[in-house]
């Protein structure tokens, strides 16, 4: 259910930091291997006059904490015509402030202000389409280039990057989903404070250096992860397919047209309103004293204003599917399909009893859909379950993906996967099957924990979009609760023709290549 857009950014350590963090986050992975127990009682919550909430864990005996910052603000968030925003604003962020990022901000300030004249500039005109004049495109154009090079002798790229790496961090990176932003380090415990410092700084005084070339990055990225990745491809049609008016519709990454003149100063109105103190949480896990990490995130964060950004926008309701949608894309790969249907969130009981269903379908050699059709009738090469596609914020889907074995039709292999869906509903799982699955979703569960940087993902993520990280421990004792009728029922009752989305990725045609 954590579906995420991540963009991987690597750190060269000097050797002897890097082999040194390495060596503590072994040590404290073997030092909690056996987690066992509540974290009720363990975990220690604050919450901030500003509404920040704080989580801190003391756990391990390395000197090294895992952080996240987690805003609950992401693709679903966006206003129409402004797709892409969260995720572009997660590449910004680490751009820097006017004090880290810069050479000189006195002389970078207003270099910023003309660059973003002259963008705007351009934008108004590509707007236009068809009307557009080519050469005022062109000349602004070759403007914002010369003022974007003359920019970048002020820039220190990548200085956030720096300070983390010679304080012996690793793992620095962010990520972006439908529902969430999250920002992520393991340093030193005793490097704690230069966390606080750069991340409230980061909160309070953002400055969106390059945007414009950042905006081409992501128009680049977009299009390798999509314009030529069959898997992208398909996924993308199945959200704009399943979902007509809910923002679930919209990629992450955002749509090209909204992309490529995205606005600047919308941009900082949608940070300035989701990104505050009252829309995000923060989560220390591992050589961390609790009591004295909330003065520290007091010290730092707590003149911070709230934002109240979150309930600013409403969002707009899917209407019940009232028939099946089908949809075909055309692509130069491999053929394959992917079948959808539309089901309620968490903490709804069914979408508990989903996890169960996507496990029983598809976790292990075992599960019905590999013994099936990949191990007996031989029709899939592989076939993979998903509960919770894009997001858990609001109702959401329940997707079966599957690659037809070589040779095999896709329509074939598609009958095959519906008959063994439905199968589910007439033959529940038995006794047996369902506590192998049940042991393998707590192995599971247990195996996402043992990591000091796994465990605030997990807190941080649960907080974020529950109001409350006791889910981590609630969902295994509800699982526990769920029995073979109603596996059986909750399949009937969802997985049906009107409820069902397909789409199926073909070969391009010979005669339109």
């Amino acid at each position: 259910m954590m579906g995420t857009v991540r963009r991987l950014r690597t750190l060269s350590l000097p050797r002897r930091a890097a082999w040194t963090l390495a060596m503590c986050l072994t040590a404290a992975a073997t030092a909690v291997a056996n987690p066992g127990g509540s974290l009720e009682g363990r975990v220690q919550e604050h919450r901030l006059a500003n509404g920040l909430t704080v989580l801190a864990l003391r756990r391990g005996v390395a000197p090294v904490v895992s952080l996240q910052m987690t805003f609950r603000v992401g693709g679903v968030d966006e206003p129409s015509g402004y797709t892409g925003m969260a995720h572009l604003l997660e590449h910004l962020l680490f751009k820097g402030t006017r004090t880290l990022g810069t050479r000189d901000w006195q002389r970078e300030e207003p270099l910023l202000r003309e660059i973003e004249r002259v963008g705007r500039a351009l934008d108004r005109e590509r707007r236009k389409g068809d009307r557009a004049d080519p050469q005022e495109i062109e000349r602004l154009g070759a403007e914002l280039r010369r003022l974007q090079e003359e920019h970048r002798s002020l820039v220190v790229k990548d200085e956030i990057d720096s300070i983390y790496t010679r304080n012996g961090a690793v793992g620095f990176n962010a990520f972006t989903s439908s529902d969430l932003t999250s920002y992520i380090v393991s340093l030193p415990s005793n490097r704690l404070e230069l966390w606080a410092r750069i991340e409230s700084e980061r909160m309070r005084d953002p400055v969106l250096r390059e945007y414009y070339v950042e905006r081409d990055v992501v128009v680049e990225e977009r299009r390798q992860r999509y314009g030529s990745d069959p898997d992208g491809r398909i996924y993308e049609t199945l959200l704009s397919t399943a979902f007509r008016a809910h923002p679930y519709r919209d990629p992450v990454i955002g749509w090209p047209a909204d992309l490529e003149t995205l606005d600047l100063d919308a941009t900082r109105r949608f940070f300035r309103d989701y990104y505050g103190p009252d829309n995000a949480v923060i989560v220390a896990v591992g050589d961390v004293d609790p009591p004295a990490f909330f003065r520290l995130v007091e010290r730092y964060f707590g003149d911070l204003p709230a934002r109240g950004g979150m309930s600013r926008r409403p969002i707009t309701r899917e209407p019940p599917q009232e028939g099946p949608r089908r949809a075909e894309v055309w692509f130069d790969a491999e053929p394959r399909l992917v079948v959808a249907f539309h089901k309620p969130t968490l903490p709804h009981r069914d979408d508990y009893v989903f996890d169960v269903i996507e496990a029983v379908l598809t976790d292990g050699r075992s599960s019905r859909l590999v013994r099936e059709l990949v191990d007996r009738q031989r029709v899939a090469a592989s076939v993979n379950a998903a509960n919770g596609l894009p997001g858990a914020r609001y109702p959401n889907l329940f997707a079966v993906f599957l690659t037809p074995l070589q040779g095999v039709g896709v329509d074939e292999a598609e009958q095959a996967l519906l008959g063994e869906l439905d199968r589910l509903g007439r033959e529940p799982p038995t006794p047996e099957e369902l506590e192998r699955v049940l042991r393998r979703l707590e192995a599971s569960r247990v195996r996402s924990l043992l990591s000091n940087s796994g465990l605030a993902r997990r807190l941080a993520y649960f907080q974020a979009l529950t109001g409350d990280w006791r889910y981590i421990e609630e969902h295994p004792r509800v699982l526990r609760t769920i029995t073979p009728d109603e596996v059986a029922a909750v399949a009937r009752r969802y997985l049906t023709p009107q409820n069902r989305t397909v789409v199926v990725l073909r070969p391009r045609p010979e005669e339109d290549r």
